[in-house]
C-alpha cells in the first residue's frame, strides 16, 4: 500500500519537488506537475528523462516500506499511516533529495557531500522518522507479547535474498550512466554486505553460541545500506572495513531503544539510520577521485585518502541536517494527524489483542487462525472450551505460573504444589496401566477362538 502511495504522489508532484530548476536551495518547485514536459525531454545520455525519472521513483517507494513497517509495528492503524506516508514524501523526503541530488545546498556546499545512492534521503530518514513515529505510537503492550518473536524465518531469509539481488542494481545504476562504475559499485556492494553478515553473526555468537539466520540477515542489511551512500565513492578494500564496522556498530545499536524507552519493533533506526550514517563517514575517510570518476562524468576531490580533510566536516553537517529536519517534521505531522478525529494513529487495546490482520485488514496470512476461531466458538456463545474439572487445579497453578513467568516472578511454593500434583497424576497413571495388565487378553487369531 505504501507503494502506491508513493506512486501517486512521485507522479502528482513529488518529481517536480525533487528535481525541477527551482533556483533556491532547498526544494525545487512545480515545473514538472504531473510529469509535465517529462516525457517529451531527453538527458545527454540520449535516453528519455521520464526513465530516470521512475528510477528514481524507487528509492521513494523502497523509503517508505521501510518507514511504513515502523508506522505499524503490530499497533500502528494504516489509514492515518497512509496520509503520513503521503505528507512526509512530499515535506520531507522531495526536499532532502533535492538538497544532494536537485542542485540543493548539500551538493554545493564547499566541495559538496558526497552520497552516491541515498545514504541521507533514503536510509537517515527512513531510520529517524521511523523511530520518532514509534516514540508517538508508545510501547506494545506487555500483557499481548507472549509470542513476540521473528514470525517466520523462512520468509526472513527469503525477503533478504530479494533486497540483496534488488540492491545490486540499486546501486549500481545510482550513477545513470552505462561505465565501470557500474560493476564496481556492485562488487563494493557484495563486500560491504558479505561482511557485515559476518561480523553481526559472529557478535551474536559470542553471547548465544549459535549461528543464527536473523543475525546473518540483519547483518547483511545493515552492509547494504552501509554500501548505499558509498559504493560508488570508496575503493574495494575500504568496502572490507566498512561492512565489517557496520555489522558491529548497528548490532551495538539495537541497545538505543531501550536506552531512550523507544519501542523500535523491527530495529529501523539501528540497521537503517545508523547503517547510513556510518556509509557517510566512510566516504569522508576512504572516499576517492579516482573511484568517484569511474563514471567519465563525476569530478570530485574525494576523502581523507586523497587528502582532501575537510569532507568530513561535510559530511557532519549533511548527516546532522537530514537528522535533524526528519526529526522534527515527523514529530510534527504525528502530533497534528494524531489529534485529527478518526485519524489517531495507534490502535486501541482491544483490537491491538486481536492483531493487525484482522482488525485493519480482515484476511489472515494463514488458515488455521480462522479455522481455530471457529472451533471455539462452536463450544458455546462465550467462546470457551469446556471444563475438565478432573484437571481444572493443574491448569489453575499452570496458568499462574505462566503469568509469574511473564512478570518476571517465580514462585517457588507454586512451583512445588504443581511438581505434587504431576507426581499424582503420574502415580494414578500407573494404577489404571496395572488394573488394565491385569485383564484377560484375548486373542485376535480365529483359529485360537475356535479352540
Amino acid at each position: 500500500m505504501s507503494s502506491f502511495v508513493g506512486a501517486f504522489q512521485w507522479y502528482f508532484w513529488g518529481y517536480s519537488l525533487a528535481f525541477s530548476d527551482s533556483g533556491n536551495s532547498f526544494i525545487g518547485n512545480l515545473k514538472n506537475f504531473g510529469f509535465k514536459d517529462v516525457i517529451s525531454k531527453s538527458g545527454d545520455d540520449a535516453y528519455p528523462e521520464i526513465a530516470y525519472a521512475i528510477f528514481q521513483m524507487q528509492f521513494l517507494l523502497v523509503t517508505l516500506a521501510i518507514l511504513a513497517g515502523g508506522c505499524i509495528g503490530e499497533r500502528g492503524r494504516f489509514l492515518p499511516a497512509m496520509i503520513f506516508l503521503f505528507c512526509w514524501a512530499t515535506i520531507v523526503y522531495c526536499p532532502v533529495v533535492y538538497w544532494i541530488w536537485g542542485g540543493g545546498w548539500a551538493s554545493t556546499f564547499k566541495s559538496g557531500a558526497l552520497d552516491y545512492a541515498g545514504g541521507g534521503p533514503v536510509e537517515i530518514l527512513s531510520g529517524a522518522s521511523a523511530f520518532v513515529y514509534s516514540a508517538f505510537l508508545g510501547r506494545r503492550n506487555e500483557t499481548l507479547m507472549i509470542n513476540y518473536r521473528p514470525h517466520n524465518i523462512s520468509t526472513v531469509f527469503l525477503g533478504t535474498i530479494l533486497l540483496y539481488v534488488g540492491w545490486l542494481f540499486f546501486n549500481g545504476f545510482s550513477c545513470a550512466n552505462a561505465s565501470l562504475k557500474v560493476p564496481y559499485s556492485m562488487l563494493n556492494t557484495h563486500l560491504a554486505a558479505g561482511f557485515g553478515a559476518v561480523s553481526w553473526c559472529l557478535l551474536d555468537f559470542r553471547l548465544e553460541r549459535k549461528w543464527s539466520m536473523v543475525a546473518v540477515c540483519s547483518g547483511c542489511i545493515s552492509g547494504l545500506v552501509a554500501a548505499t551512500p558509498s559504493s560508488g565513492v570508496i575503493p574495494l578494500w575500504a568496502s572490507v572495513i566498512l561492512g565489517a564496522l557496520a555489522g558491529v556498530v548497528c548490532n551495538l545499536a539495537t541497545k538505543i531503544k531501550y536506552l531512550c524507552h523507544v519501542d523500535d519493533s523491527l530495529d529501523i533506526w539501528a540497521e537503517h539510520g545508523v547503517a547510513g550514517v556510518v556509509g557517510l563517514l566512510a566516504n569522508a575517510l576512504f572516499g576517492s577521485k579516482t573511484v568517484i570518476g569511474y563514471d567519465g562524468v563525476t569530478d570530485h576531490q574525494g576523502g581523507w585518502i586523497d587528502h582532501n580533510y575537510k569532507q568530513l566536516y561535510i559530511q557532519i553537517a549533511y548527516i546532522l541536517a537530514c537528522t535533524a529536519y526528519a526529526v522534527a517534521v515527523t514529530a510534527i505531522l504525528c502530533f497534528v494527524i494524531n489529534w485529527i478525529p478518526g485519524l489517531q494513529l495507534r490502535l486501541s487495546y482491544e483490537e491491538e489483542e486481536a492483531g493487525v490482520d484482522e482488525s485493519q485488514i480482515g484476511e489472515f496470512a494463514y488458515d488455521f487462525v480462522e479455522v481455530r476461531r471457529e472451533f471455539n466458538s462452536g463450544f458455546g456463545s462465550s467462546h470457551e472450551m469446556p471444563i475438565d474439572e478432573t484437571n481444572l487445579g493443574a491448569r489453575r497453578h499452570s496458568n499462574e505460573e505462566s503469568t509469574q513467568v511473564i512478570d518476571g516472578v517465580t514462585n517457588s511454593s507454586s512451583t512445588s504444589i504443581s511438581r505434587e500434583e504431576e507426581k499424582q497424576e503420574k502415580s494414578q497413571e500407573r494404577e489404571v496401566e496395572s488394573h488394565d495388565d491385569s485383564h484377560e487378553v484375548k486373542s485376535f487369531r480365529p483359529e485360537e477362538e475356535r479352540k
